[in-house]
């Protein structure tokens, strides 16, 4: 694999986000800055696969900014639900006024309901991250974690759908967990792991 350099972009304009990733990056010596912190304005993500929507992210980033990049698609897919939001995860938190979370996990509770789906609401997190170069080379790693969704929210850390996600096994959301529990078993660590075998490991 090619090597990174010494800064990395994260293509994002989520403040959660570049603060998960830079806690994951920190040990390797990496300094990251953001998409947003570059003033690069956000692509639009048009594809239905997380992947698709990485790759968009990473090379737009990488163009724009002439350094290496690297983006996360990730989203919640709940099984009761045909695998949705799935890639919408973040559409279906958009309002006039900005992303609102607790209006989106509100939404997936009440269809879980309308259907009458039964118990345990299976889910998963999905996470494919991008590393795009320049000049258009890439490499994807895609990671996951299996849980179910609960009702009510419980927890103020994590963020996005954290709050209503039990990972199998545990006994507290990903919103009431400590960050470094989750981060070490979250389907975004599960996606580094593969990241960090393939740039840092031997």
């Amino acid at each position: 694999m090619r090597a990174l350099g010494d800064t990395l972009v994260i293509a994002t304009h989520n403040a959660g986000k570049l603060r998960e990733i830079g806690a994951l990056l920190a040990p390797y010596g990496i300094a990251v800055t953001s998409a947003g912190e570059l003033g690069l304005e956000e692509p639009e993500e048009t594809e239905e696969t997380f992947a698709g929507n990485a790759r968009i992210k990473a090379h737009h980033a990488a163009r724009e900014s002439g350094l290496p990049a690297l983006s996360d698609d990730s989203g919640i897919e709940v099984d009761a639900l045909d695998g949705q939001p799935g890639v919408h995860t973040a559409d279906w938190a958009e309002t006039p006024a900005g992303r609102d979370f607790p209006m989106a996990m509100e939404k997936v509770w009440q269809r879980l309901e309308e259907k009458g789906a039964p118990e345990p609401r299976t889910a998963r997190f999905r996470c494919t991250l991008c590393v795009a170069w320049p000049d258009g080379e890439d490499a994807l790693f895609e990671g996951k974690v299996e849980g179910r969704v609960v009702w009510p929210m419980r927890g103020d850390r994590g963020f996005g759908f954290d709050p209503v996600f039990l990972p199998a096994g545990e006994t507290e959301t990903f919103g009431e967990m400590d960050p470094a529990k989750k981060h070490g078993m979250s389907h975004r660590a599960d996606a580094f792991r593969k990241f960090v075998a393939a740039f840092f490991d031997g």
